[in-house]
Protein backbone atom coordinates (compact mmCIF):
# COMPACT_ATOMS: atom_id res chain seq x y z
CA UNK A 1 0.00 0.00 0.00
CA UNK A 2 0.99 3.44 -1.01
CA UNK A 3 1.54 5.38 2.05
CA UNK A 4 1.77 8.82 0.03
CA UNK A 5 -2.09 9.50 -0.59
CA UNK A 6 -2.75 9.23 3.39
CA UNK A 7 -0.60 12.38 4.21
CA UNK A 8 -3.00 14.99 3.42
CA UNK A 9 -5.69 13.21 5.29
CA UNK A 10 -2.96 13.35 8.13
CA UNK A 11 -1.96 16.83 7.54
CA UNK A 12 -5.86 17.82 7.74
CA UNK A 13 -6.19 16.08 11.09
CA UNK A 14 -3.34 17.34 12.71
CA UNK A 15 -4.51 20.89 11.66
CA UNK A 16 -7.66 20.50 12.83
CA UNK A 17 -6.92 19.21 16.11
CA UNK A 18 -4.37 21.98 16.96
CA UNK A 19 -7.05 24.42 15.71
CA UNK A 20 -9.61 23.05 18.71
CA UNK A 21 -7.00 23.21 20.78
CA UNK A 22 -5.77 26.58 19.83
CA UNK A 23 -9.49 27.80 20.50
CA UNK A 24 -9.65 26.01 23.93
CA UNK A 25 -6.14 27.79 25.14
CA UNK A 26 -7.88 30.97 24.48
CA UNK A 27 -11.00 30.32 26.05
CA UNK A 28 -9.50 28.69 28.98
CA UNK A 29 -9.37 31.68 31.63
CA UNK A 30 -13.05 32.50 31.10
CA UNK A 31 -14.27 28.89 31.54
CA UNK A 32 -11.64 28.66 34.89
CA UNK A 33 -13.57 31.88 35.74
CA UNK A 34 -16.95 30.29 35.91
CA UNK A 35 -19.28 30.04 39.29
CA UNK A 36 -20.44 26.97 40.94
CA UNK A 37 -23.61 28.09 39.91
CA UNK A 38 -22.71 28.43 36.02
CA UNK A 39 -20.95 25.28 35.94
CA UNK A 40 -24.33 23.06 38.08
CA UNK A 41 -26.09 24.89 34.71
CA UNK A 42 -23.86 23.08 32.02
CA UNK A 43 -24.06 19.94 34.13
CA UNK A 44 -27.74 20.13 34.38
CA UNK A 45 -27.73 20.18 30.47
CA UNK A 46 -25.99 17.35 30.18
CA UNK A 47 -27.80 15.23 32.75
CA UNK A 48 -31.65 16.53 30.82
CA UNK A 49 -29.85 16.04 27.46
CA UNK A 50 -28.51 12.13 28.15
CA UNK A 51 -32.13 11.12 29.83
CA UNK A 52 -33.78 12.86 26.91
CA UNK A 53 -31.63 10.79 24.42
CA UNK A 54 -31.22 7.33 26.12
CA UNK A 55 -33.14 5.87 23.26
CA UNK A 56 -30.67 6.72 20.88
CA UNK A 57 -28.01 5.68 22.98
CA UNK A 58 -29.08 2.77 23.24
CA UNK A 59 -29.49 2.18 19.58
CA UNK A 60 -25.88 3.17 18.85
CA UNK A 61 -24.61 1.04 21.24
CA UNK A 62 -26.93 -2.15 19.73
CA UNK A 63 -25.46 -1.18 16.45
CA UNK A 64 -21.92 -1.11 17.63
CA UNK A 65 -22.25 -4.63 19.65
CA UNK A 66 -25.65 -5.84 20.56
CA UNK A 67 -25.69 -4.30 23.69
CA UNK A 68 -29.33 -5.23 25.50
CA UNK A 69 -31.10 -1.36 26.45
CA UNK A 70 -31.44 -2.31 29.89
CA UNK A 71 -27.79 -3.00 30.27
CA UNK A 72 -26.99 0.59 28.72
CA UNK A 73 -29.19 2.17 31.11
CA UNK A 74 -27.94 0.10 34.12
CA UNK A 75 -24.04 -0.12 32.71
CA UNK A 76 -23.49 3.35 30.73
CA UNK A 77 -26.69 6.01 31.49
CA UNK A 78 -27.23 5.40 35.38
CA UNK A 79 -22.68 5.67 36.30
CA UNK A 80 -22.89 9.07 34.43
CA UNK A 81 -26.37 10.29 36.23
CA UNK A 82 -24.68 9.34 39.43
CA UNK A 83 -21.71 11.40 38.94
CA UNK A 84 -23.55 14.14 37.48
CA UNK A 85 -26.19 14.14 40.52
CA UNK A 86 -23.57 13.95 43.03
CA UNK A 87 -21.74 16.77 41.47
CA UNK A 88 -24.20 18.83 40.96
CA UNK A 89 -25.36 18.17 45.23
CA UNK A 90 -21.67 19.03 46.32
CA UNK A 91 -20.05 20.78 43.92
CA UNK A 92 -20.84 24.21 45.54
CA UNK A 93 -18.40 22.35 48.90
CA UNK A 94 -15.90 21.12 46.77
CA UNK A 95 -15.61 24.64 45.33
CA UNK A 96 -15.23 26.31 48.52
CA UNK A 97 -11.74 27.06 49.65
CA UNK A 98 -10.46 25.00 52.71
CA UNK A 99 -9.39 26.88 55.91
CA UNK A 100 -6.29 25.00 57.37
CA UNK A 101 -4.75 25.60 60.42
CA UNK A 102 -1.49 27.23 61.07
CA UNK A 103 1.35 26.45 62.59
CA UNK A 104 2.74 28.19 65.78
CA UNK A 105 5.64 28.97 63.87
CA UNK A 106 3.66 31.07 61.19
CA UNK A 107 1.39 32.45 64.01
CA UNK A 108 -0.68 35.60 62.45
CA UNK A 109 -0.42 34.03 59.21
CA UNK A 110 -3.44 32.42 57.46
CA UNK A 111 -3.54 29.06 55.22
CA UNK A 112 -6.42 28.04 52.61
CA UNK A 113 -6.51 25.60 49.81
CA UNK A 114 -8.08 26.39 46.87
CA UNK A 115 -8.95 24.05 44.21
CA UNK A 116 -8.19 25.54 40.69
CA UNK A 117 -8.89 24.37 37.31
CA UNK A 118 -5.94 22.61 35.25
CA UNK A 119 -6.97 24.31 32.09
CA UNK A 120 -7.15 22.23 28.84
CA UNK A 121 -7.58 18.91 29.21
CA UNK A 122 -7.55 15.52 27.18
CA UNK A 123 -9.98 11.98 27.82
CA UNK A 124 -8.96 9.35 25.76
CA UNK A 125 -11.71 6.92 26.42
CA UNK A 126 -12.33 3.05 25.54
CA UNK A 127 -14.55 1.04 23.81
CA UNK A 128 -15.82 -1.15 26.08
CA UNK A 129 -18.06 1.51 27.57
CA UNK A 130 -18.16 4.42 25.43
CA UNK A 131 -20.81 6.68 27.39
CA UNK A 132 -20.07 5.85 30.83
CA UNK A 133 -15.90 6.07 30.97
CA UNK A 134 -16.40 8.98 28.03
CA UNK A 135 -18.86 11.08 29.90
CA UNK A 136 -17.64 10.41 33.77
CA UNK A 137 -14.50 12.20 33.64
CA UNK A 138 -16.04 14.68 31.44
CA UNK A 139 -18.39 15.36 34.27
CA UNK A 140 -15.36 15.57 36.80
CA UNK A 141 -13.37 18.45 34.03
CA UNK A 142 -16.37 20.38 33.73
CA UNK A 143 -17.20 20.85 37.61
CA UNK A 144 -13.18 21.62 38.17
CA UNK A 145 -13.96 24.28 35.40
CA UNK A 146 -11.85 23.24 32.52
CA UNK A 147 -12.01 22.71 28.76
CA UNK A 148 -12.15 19.83 27.30
CA UNK A 149 -11.00 17.48 24.28
CA UNK A 150 -12.34 13.94 24.31
CA UNK A 151 -11.22 11.18 22.17
CA UNK A 152 -13.79 8.33 22.16
CA UNK A 153 -12.71 4.93 20.57
CA UNK A 154 -13.00 4.32 16.96
CA UNK A 155 -14.14 0.81 17.69
CA UNK A 156 -17.30 2.06 18.65
CA UNK A 157 -18.33 4.49 15.53
CA UNK A 158 -22.12 5.09 16.26
CA UNK A 159 -21.60 5.38 20.07
CA UNK A 160 -18.81 7.82 19.01
CA UNK A 161 -21.21 9.63 16.82
CA UNK A 162 -23.76 10.07 19.08
CA UNK A 163 -21.42 11.25 21.78
CA UNK A 164 -20.21 13.76 19.12
CA UNK A 165 -23.90 14.96 18.43
CA UNK A 166 -25.01 15.24 21.97
CA UNK A 167 -22.16 16.94 23.52
CA UNK A 168 -22.02 19.93 19.92
CA UNK A 169 -25.89 20.76 20.92
CA UNK A 170 -24.78 21.17 24.29
CA UNK A 171 -21.30 23.10 24.74
CA UNK A 172 -19.22 25.07 21.61
CA UNK A 173 -15.63 24.06 20.38
CA UNK A 174 -13.81 26.17 22.83
CA UNK A 175 -15.23 24.69 25.45
CA UNK A 176 -16.25 20.98 25.05
CA UNK A 177 -14.98 18.75 21.81
CA UNK A 178 -14.77 15.86 20.64
CA UNK A 179 -12.30 14.49 18.06
CA UNK A 180 -12.75 11.52 15.87
CA UNK A 181 -10.38 8.87 14.53
CA UNK A 182 -7.93 6.19 15.32
CA UNK A 183 -4.40 5.74 16.95
CA UNK A 184 -3.06 8.46 14.70
CA UNK A 185 -5.12 10.71 15.75
CA UNK A 186 -4.48 9.74 19.16
CA UNK A 187 -0.87 10.41 18.50
CA UNK A 188 -1.56 14.04 17.37
CA UNK A 189 -3.41 14.67 20.77
CA UNK A 190 -0.88 13.57 22.59
CA UNK A 191 1.45 15.79 21.29
CA UNK A 192 -0.03 18.65 22.69
CA UNK A 193 0.75 20.70 25.62
CA UNK A 194 -2.64 19.73 27.83
CA UNK A 195 -3.12 20.75 31.04
CA UNK A 196 -3.91 17.13 32.23
CA UNK A 197 -4.73 13.38 30.21
CA UNK A 198 -7.25 11.10 31.71
CA UNK A 199 -7.20 7.80 29.92
CA UNK A 200 -8.74 4.65 30.09
CA UNK A 201 -7.24 1.57 28.32
CA UNK A 202 -4.57 -1.14 28.50
CA UNK A 203 -1.27 -1.40 30.72
CA UNK A 204 0.75 -1.27 26.88
CA UNK A 205 -1.21 1.72 25.93
CA UNK A 206 -1.11 3.37 29.28
CA UNK A 207 3.13 3.57 28.86
CA UNK A 208 2.71 4.97 25.56
CA UNK A 209 -0.07 7.66 26.84
CA UNK A 210 2.62 8.68 30.22
CA UNK A 211 5.51 8.57 27.88
CA UNK A 212 3.99 11.21 25.80
CA UNK A 213 3.06 13.56 28.58
CA UNK A 214 6.38 13.37 29.98
CA UNK A 215 7.40 15.28 27.07
CA UNK A 216 4.98 18.13 28.19
CA UNK A 217 5.30 17.55 31.86
CA UNK A 218 1.87 16.76 31.54
CA UNK A 219 0.29 15.03 34.73
CA UNK A 220 -1.96 11.93 34.10
CA UNK A 221 -4.51 9.78 35.52
CA UNK A 222 -4.32 6.04 34.09
CA UNK A 223 -7.48 3.75 34.54
CA UNK A 224 -5.94 0.40 33.09
CA UNK A 225 -6.37 -3.31 33.67
CA UNK A 226 -5.23 -5.91 34.60
CA UNK A 227 -6.21 -9.60 35.91
CA UNK A 228 -8.94 -8.89 38.40
CA UNK A 229 -9.03 -12.11 40.79
CA UNK A 230 -11.78 -13.17 43.46
CA UNK A 231 -11.18 -15.29 46.40
CA UNK A 232 -13.92 -17.72 47.48
CA UNK A 233 -13.39 -18.85 51.19
CA UNK A 234 -14.73 -22.25 52.05
CA UNK A 235 -17.37 -20.55 54.41
CA UNK A 236 -19.17 -18.28 51.51
CA UNK A 237 -22.39 -18.23 50.50
CA UNK A 238 -22.11 -19.80 47.13
CA UNK A 239 -25.46 -19.94 46.01
CA UNK A 240 -25.12 -15.74 46.10
CA UNK A 241 -21.16 -15.61 45.62
CA UNK A 242 -21.90 -17.87 42.10
CA UNK A 243 -24.57 -14.85 40.84
CA UNK A 244 -22.70 -11.79 41.99
CA UNK A 245 -19.73 -13.57 40.02
CA UNK A 246 -21.29 -14.62 37.24
CA UNK A 247 -22.98 -11.52 36.53
CA UNK A 248 -20.14 -9.46 37.81
CA UNK A 249 -18.08 -12.09 34.80
CA UNK A 250 -20.79 -11.67 32.45
CA UNK A 251 -21.76 -8.48 32.20
CA UNK A 252 -21.21 -6.81 28.75
CA UNK A 253 -19.88 -9.86 27.66
CA UNK A 254 -16.82 -9.88 30.34
CA UNK A 255 -15.32 -7.09 27.93
CA UNK A 256 -15.53 -4.96 31.63
CA UNK A 257 -11.87 -3.42 33.16
CA UNK A 258 -12.84 -4.44 36.37
CA UNK A 259 -14.49 -7.87 35.48
CA UNK A 260 -13.92 -11.13 37.70
CA UNK A 261 -11.31 -11.95 35.45
CA UNK A 262 -10.13 -15.35 37.34
CA UNK A 263 -11.66 -17.66 40.57
CA UNK A 264 -9.82 -18.91 43.07
CA UNK A 265 -12.08 -21.08 45.02
CA UNK A 266 -11.09 -23.01 48.33
CA UNK A 267 -10.83 -26.73 47.40
CA UNK A 268 -13.56 -28.62 49.87
CA UNK A 269 -16.50 -26.17 47.87
CA UNK A 270 -14.29 -26.11 44.28
CA UNK A 271 -17.29 -28.48 42.79
CA UNK A 272 -20.11 -26.94 44.15
CA UNK A 273 -19.46 -23.53 43.16
CA UNK A 274 -19.21 -24.43 39.91
CA UNK A 275 -22.25 -26.24 40.17
CA UNK A 276 -23.72 -22.92 41.25
CA UNK A 277 -21.72 -21.34 38.77
CA UNK A 278 -23.63 -23.21 36.33
CA UNK A 279 -27.20 -22.79 37.33
CA UNK A 280 -26.50 -18.49 37.63
CA UNK A 281 -25.78 -18.07 33.91
CA UNK A 282 -28.65 -20.24 32.79
CA UNK A 283 -30.61 -18.07 35.27
CA UNK A 284 -29.60 -15.27 33.55
CA UNK A 285 -29.57 -16.45 29.85
CA UNK A 286 -31.83 -19.41 29.58
CA UNK A 287 -30.80 -23.12 29.64
CA UNK A 288 -27.39 -23.57 27.85
CA UNK A 289 -28.89 -25.86 25.32
CA UNK A 290 -31.50 -23.73 24.08
CA UNK A 291 -28.41 -21.58 23.01
CA UNK A 292 -27.52 -18.87 24.70
CA UNK A 293 -26.40 -17.00 21.27
CA UNK A 294 -29.95 -16.58 20.83
CA UNK A 295 -30.36 -14.38 24.39
CA UNK A 296 -31.07 -10.67 23.48
CA UNK A 297 -29.61 -9.63 26.71
CA UNK A 298 -25.77 -10.93 25.88
CA UNK A 299 -23.60 -8.82 23.52
CA UNK A 300 -21.36 -9.37 21.03
CA UNK A 301 -17.26 -9.20 21.12
CA UNK A 302 -16.97 -5.52 20.08
CA UNK A 303 -14.97 -6.96 16.55
CA UNK A 304 -13.45 -9.61 14.93
CA UNK A 305 -10.01 -8.82 16.48
CA UNK A 306 -11.04 -8.80 19.42
CA UNK A 307 -13.32 -12.31 18.69
CA UNK A 308 -10.12 -14.20 17.24
CA UNK A 309 -8.24 -13.09 19.85
CA UNK A 310 -10.61 -14.36 22.89
CA UNK A 311 -11.24 -17.87 20.20
CA UNK A 312 -7.26 -18.26 20.24
CA UNK A 313 -7.07 -17.65 23.69
CA UNK A 314 -10.16 -20.40 24.61
CA UNK A 315 -8.46 -23.11 22.33
CA UNK A 316 -5.28 -22.95 23.78
CA UNK A 317 -6.34 -22.35 27.54
CA UNK A 318 -6.38 -26.43 28.12
CA UNK A 319 -8.69 -27.71 30.96
CA UNK A 320 -11.94 -28.71 31.00
CA UNK A 321 -14.95 -26.63 29.31
CA UNK A 322 -18.02 -27.15 32.01
CA UNK A 323 -20.30 -24.53 30.35
CA UNK A 324 -20.34 -22.61 27.05
CA UNK A 325 -17.27 -22.95 24.69
CA UNK A 326 -19.23 -22.17 21.91
CA UNK A 327 -17.54 -19.36 19.37
CA UNK A 328 -19.20 -18.08 15.93
CA UNK A 329 -16.60 -15.37 14.31
CA UNK A 330 -19.80 -14.58 11.55
CA UNK A 331 -21.55 -12.74 14.69
CA UNK A 332 -18.28 -12.18 16.88
CA UNK A 333 -19.91 -14.29 19.54
CA UNK A 334 -18.27 -16.24 22.63
CA UNK A 335 -20.67 -17.90 24.96
CA UNK A 336 -20.59 -17.55 28.98
CA UNK A 337 -18.03 -19.82 29.38
CA UNK A 338 -16.33 -21.45 32.60
CA UNK A 339 -13.21 -23.48 32.84
CA UNK A 340 -11.96 -25.80 35.11
CA UNK A 341 -8.36 -27.51 35.95
CA UNK A 342 -6.44 -24.82 34.10
CA UNK A 343 -2.87 -24.85 35.38
CA UNK A 344 -1.30 -21.45 36.96
CA UNK A 345 1.07 -20.87 34.21
CA UNK A 346 -1.22 -21.64 31.27
CA UNK A 347 -1.85 -18.36 28.57
CA UNK A 348 -5.03 -17.62 29.20
CA UNK A 349 -3.58 -17.38 33.35
CA UNK A 350 -0.73 -14.68 31.95
CA UNK A 351 -2.98 -12.02 29.93
CA UNK A 352 -6.33 -10.33 30.54
CA UNK A 353 -9.46 -12.27 29.21
CA UNK A 354 -11.56 -9.02 28.95
CA UNK A 355 -13.74 -11.50 27.28
CA UNK A 356 -16.71 -14.11 28.95
CA UNK A 357 -14.64 -16.76 29.93
CA UNK A 358 -14.52 -17.79 33.29
CA UNK A 359 -11.03 -20.13 34.85
CA UNK A 360 -11.47 -21.45 38.27
CA UNK A 361 -8.51 -23.04 40.09
CA UNK A 362 -8.53 -24.65 42.94
CA UNK A 363 -6.51 -23.58 46.44
CA UNK A 364 -5.79 -24.94 49.56
CA UNK A 365 -6.61 -22.40 51.32
CA UNK A 366 -6.90 -19.01 51.52
CA UNK A 367 -3.31 -18.31 52.36
CA UNK A 368 -2.76 -20.20 48.98
CA UNK A 369 -4.97 -17.91 47.43
CA UNK A 370 -3.24 -14.53 49.14
CA UNK A 371 0.10 -15.63 47.64
CA UNK A 372 -1.30 -16.61 44.26
CA UNK A 373 -2.85 -12.72 43.77
CA UNK A 374 0.52 -11.11 45.22
CA UNK A 375 3.09 -13.04 43.13
CA UNK A 376 1.03 -11.43 40.18
CA UNK A 377 1.01 -7.29 38.86
CA UNK A 378 -1.29 -5.58 41.12
CA UNK A 379 -4.96 -5.93 39.72
CA UNK A 380 -7.58 -3.14 39.18
CA UNK A 381 -10.04 -5.25 41.27
CA UNK A 382 -10.04 -7.63 43.98
CA UNK A 383 -13.30 -9.34 45.45
CA UNK A 384 -13.23 -11.22 48.43
CA UNK A 385 -16.76 -13.61 49.19
CA UNK A 386 -16.53 -15.28 53.00
CA UNK A 387 -18.66 -15.43 55.54
CA UNK A 388 -16.59 -13.99 58.20
CA UNK A 389 -16.18 -10.11 58.01
CA UNK A 390 -12.48 -10.30 60.20
CA UNK A 391 -11.12 -13.10 57.36
CA UNK A 392 -12.82 -10.71 54.42
CA UNK A 393 -10.43 -7.66 56.09
CA UNK A 394 -7.54 -9.76 56.47
CA UNK A 395 -7.23 -10.85 53.11
CA UNK A 396 -7.95 -7.21 52.10
CA UNK A 397 -5.29 -6.21 54.56
CA UNK A 398 -3.04 -9.11 52.67
CA UNK A 399 -3.47 -8.11 49.22
CA UNK A 400 -3.62 -4.69 47.17
CA UNK A 401 -5.74 -3.39 44.33
CA UNK A 402 -7.44 -0.32 42.93
CA UNK A 403 -10.58 -1.01 43.92
CA UNK A 404 -12.48 -3.75 45.76
CA UNK A 405 -15.42 -5.46 47.16
CA UNK A 406 -16.38 -8.00 49.83
CA UNK A 407 -19.49 -10.18 49.01
CA UNK A 408 -19.96 -8.73 45.51
CA UNK A 409 -18.72 -7.17 42.40
CA UNK A 410 -18.37 -4.48 39.99
CA UNK A 411 -20.33 -2.65 42.47
CA UNK A 412 -17.91 -0.27 43.71
CA UNK A 413 -17.64 1.67 40.04
CA UNK A 414 -21.15 2.72 40.85
CA UNK A 415 -20.31 4.59 44.29
CA UNK A 416 -19.40 8.28 43.65
CA UNK A 417 -18.52 8.45 47.51
CA UNK A 418 -15.89 5.72 46.44
CA UNK A 419 -12.35 6.54 44.70
CA UNK A 420 -11.96 4.77 41.24
CA UNK A 421 -8.44 3.80 39.55
CA UNK A 422 -5.65 1.02 39.96
CA UNK A 423 -2.18 0.77 41.64
CA UNK A 424 0.60 -0.12 39.68
CA UNK A 425 0.30 -1.67 36.68
CA UNK A 426 -3.26 -0.86 36.74
CA UNK A 427 -3.08 2.52 36.51
CA UNK A 428 -2.83 5.71 39.25
CA UNK A 429 -4.76 8.50 39.84
CA UNK A 430 -8.43 8.45 41.31
CA UNK A 431 -11.70 9.19 39.73
CA UNK A 432 -15.24 9.46 40.50
CA UNK A 433 -17.25 12.22 42.72
CA UNK A 434 -15.10 14.82 44.71
CA UNK A 435 -11.74 12.48 43.71
CA UNK A 436 -12.83 12.98 39.59
CA UNK A 437 -12.66 16.82 40.51
CA UNK A 438 -9.70 16.92 42.18
CA UNK A 439 -7.60 14.95 39.19
CA UNK A 440 -8.89 18.01 37.46
CA UNK A 441 -7.75 20.71 39.41
CA UNK A 442 -5.13 21.55 41.30
CA UNK A 443 -5.03 22.03 44.60
CA UNK A 444 -3.09 25.31 45.28
CA UNK A 445 -1.54 26.18 48.59
CA UNK A 446 -2.35 30.11 49.76
CA UNK A 447 -0.75 32.06 52.81
CA UNK A 448 -2.49 35.44 53.59
CA UNK A 449 0.44 37.47 55.79
CA UNK A 450 0.41 40.32 57.94
CA UNK A 451 1.50 43.31 55.91
CA UNK A 452 3.63 44.94 58.53
CA UNK A 453 5.40 42.28 60.99
CA UNK A 454 5.14 38.69 61.15
CA UNK A 455 7.32 35.98 63.67
CA UNK A 456 8.97 34.99 60.88
CA UNK A 457 11.18 38.37 60.41
CA UNK A 458 12.21 38.16 63.86
CA UNK A 459 14.82 35.15 62.37
CA UNK A 460 15.77 37.25 59.37
CA UNK A 461 20.24 37.89 58.69
CA UNK A 462 21.87 38.79 59.84
CA UNK A 463 22.20 35.72 62.21
CA UNK A 464 23.48 37.50 65.21
CA UNK A 465 23.41 34.86 68.70
CA UNK A 466 20.07 36.97 69.25
CA UNK A 467 18.54 35.26 66.24
CA UNK A 468 19.92 32.09 66.44
CA UNK A 469 19.03 31.33 69.74
CA UNK A 470 15.17 32.43 68.38
CA UNK A 471 15.78 29.80 66.06
CA UNK A 472 17.09 26.99 68.15
CA UNK A 473 13.89 27.84 70.20
CA UNK A 474 11.94 27.68 67.14
CA UNK A 475 13.10 24.13 66.34
CA UNK A 476 12.79 22.94 69.91
CA UNK A 477 9.28 24.25 70.48
CA UNK A 478 7.68 25.16 67.13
Amino acid sequence: MNPAPQAPATESRRATVQAVFALQQAARWRIAATSAAQRKAKLRRLLDALMAQRGEAQKALAADFRKAPGEVDLTEIYPVICELKDALRHLGRWMKPKKVATPLALLGSAGKIMHEPKGVVLIISPWNYPINLALGPLVSAIAAGNCAILKPSEHTPHTTAFIKRLLGELFTEDEIAVVEGDADTARTLLELPFDHIFFTGSPAVGKLVMAAAAQNLTSVTLELGGKSPVLVDADADLCDAARKIAWGKFLNAGQTCIAPDYVLVHRDIHDRLVEELKLAVEAFYGPEAAGWKQNPDFPRIVNASHHARLKALLESAGGKVVAGGEADSGENYIAPTILTDITPDSTIMRQEIFGPILPILKVADMDDAVRFVNARPKPLALYVFSGSRKIAESLLAQTTSGGACINDTVLHFAHTGLPGGGIGNSGFGKAHGIFGFEAFSNARGVLRQRTRFSGIQWMYPPYTPRVRKLIDLTLKYF
